[in-house]
C-alpha cells in the first residue's frame, strides 16, 4: 500500500443517502448535502474525483457537485466510502484493491450494511483493479501507511470482538502482510473517546494519527486536562516514542493540537485535524471555526511542503461520526 501522498488516479467519495447521515429534517440533509459537496469540488480542483451515488439521490448530487466530477449509480448505506471501499495497493505495473470485510464497525446495532458489505469488490471492477479479497474485518480508516512496509493499527479495531473475535496480534499482522505489504505494524492501544462510544467507528487510527512522511507521525494532541482525549494523547505519544519503522527507525513526533472546543449537545468532541486527505499537489484539511484552525493548516503545510492546504467546515461530518479523510478514498496511479 503506498502513502497517501503519491499521485493519484482519482478521488472516490460516497453521497449521502437515507438515515442519520441525512439527518431528520430537511435542514439536516441540505447541510449534509452541502458539506459532502465541498469536500468533493474542493478535490477536483486538484484530481478526478468519482462520487458513488444511491439510485434515490442521482438526480439530486448533481446540483450539488461540479460538473467535472463522475458519477456511479449503486444502493449504499452508507457514505462513509473510506471503510466500506476497498484499500488500492499497488504490485509494479498492476493496480490492487484490497476487498475488506465490512460489517457496521463491528456490527454496530444502529448501522446498516448489506449493501456497503458489497461496495468495494464494484469499486474495484469500476477502476479496473485486480481485487485482492480479505477475510480479515477492517476498515480504510483503519490503518495509515508509510509506503515503505510501516501501518498504524488500533487494538480496538482490528482485533475488535465484533470485528475479528479470534484472530492474534500475528494472525492480524500477517493479513496486513499478506494484502498491503506490512512488515512492521505499530499497535495503538486505542482512538479518540468519542469514536470510542456508541456511534463511534471503536478507535479509527485516522482520527488520531497519521504518518506524514516516512518517520514522521503527526498526532492529534488535547492539551486541555478537562477532555479525556489529553490521556489518550499522552497514552499514544508513549507507544509511538518507543516504536520504530519498517525501515528500524525512531518517529519524530509532530503534535497537532486539537481544536479549543471541547463539547458539543453530544458531549466531548472528536474534532481532528489529523483526519485530513491528500490529493495531488493539495490537503484537504478539517477547519472547525476555531481558533486552532489557522494554526492547523500551517502545520500540515510545513508536513506537506509544495501542497496548497484547503479547509473545509467538517463539523457536519464529525456531528455525523467522521471526517474528511473518511468519506474520501485515494485511488494511486500507475505512473507515479
Amino acid at each position: 500500500m503506498p502513502h497517501e501522498g503519491v499521485r493519484h488516479d482519482q478521488l472516490w467519495v460516497a453521497w449521502p443517502t437515507s438515515g442519520y447521515t441525512l439527518g431528520d429534517s430537511a435542514e439536516d440533509a441540505e447541510t449534509a448535502r452541502q458539506t459532502w459537496a465541498a469536500v468533493a469540488n474542493a478535490a477536483s480542483e486538484f484530481e478526478p474525483v468519482t462520487v458513488v451515488v444511491a439510485p434515490a439521490d442521482a438526480d439530486i448530487a448533481p446540483k450539488y457537485l461540479s460538473a467535472a466530477i463522475e458519477l456511479r449509480v449503486q444502493p449504499i448505506d452508507d457514505a462513509w466510502i473510506r471503510d466500506s471501499g476497498p484499500t488500492f495497493v499497488l504490485d509494479g505495473a498492476t493496480l490492487g484493491a484490497v476487498t475488506w470485510v465490512f460489517n457496521g464497525w463491528g456490527q454496530q446495532e444502529w448501522a446498516q450494511w448489506s449493501n456497503d458489505a458489497v461496495l468495494a469488490p464494484l469499486v474495484a471492477d469500476w477502476a479496473f483493479a485486480e481485487r485482492v479479497d480479505s477475510a480479515l474485518v477492517n476498515e480504510g480508516g483503519g490503518i495509515h501507511v508509510d509506503g515503505l512496509g510501516t501501518v498504524l493499527v488500533t487494538e480496538t479495531v482490528q482485533r475488535d470482538p465484533g470485528r475479528n473475535p479470534n484472530m492474534s496480534r500475528a494472525d492480524v499482522e500477517a493479513e496486513l502482510a499478506r494484502t498491503i505489504g506490512a512488515t512492521s505494524v505499530i499497535w495503538l492501544p486505542r482512538g479518540l473517546t468519542r469514536d470510542s462510544e456508541k456511534f463511534g467507528t471503536r478507535g479509527h487510527v485516522d482520527m488520531c494519527a497519521t504518518i506524514a512522511s516516512p518517520g514522521r507521525v503527526l498526532l492529534h494532541d488535547q492539551r486541555d486536562a478537562a477532555h479525556p482525549d489529553h490521556a489518550v494523547s499522552a497514552e499514544l505519544r508513549a507507544v509511538l516514542a518507543d516504536s520504530h519503522d519498517a525501515r528500524g527507525e525512531a518517529f519524530e513526533i509532530v503534535d497537532l493540537p486539537a481544536p479549543t472546543v471541547l463539547r458539543d449537545d453530544g458531549g466531548f468532541v472528536d474534532f481532528s485535524y489529523v483526519n485530513h486527505v491528500l490529493v495531488n499537489g493539495g490537503v484537504i484539511a478539517c477547519s472547525f471555526d476555531d481558533p486552532n484552525d489557522a494554526n492547523a493548516a500551517a502545520i500540515l503545510g510545513d508536513a506537506y511542503p509544495g501542497r496548497d492546504v484547503v479547509s473545509v467546515d467538517a463539523r457536519p461530518l464529525f456531528e455525523r461520526g467522521g471526517g474528511i479523510h473518511c468519506v474520501t478514498q485515494q485511488q494511486p496511479s500507475l505512473t507515479g
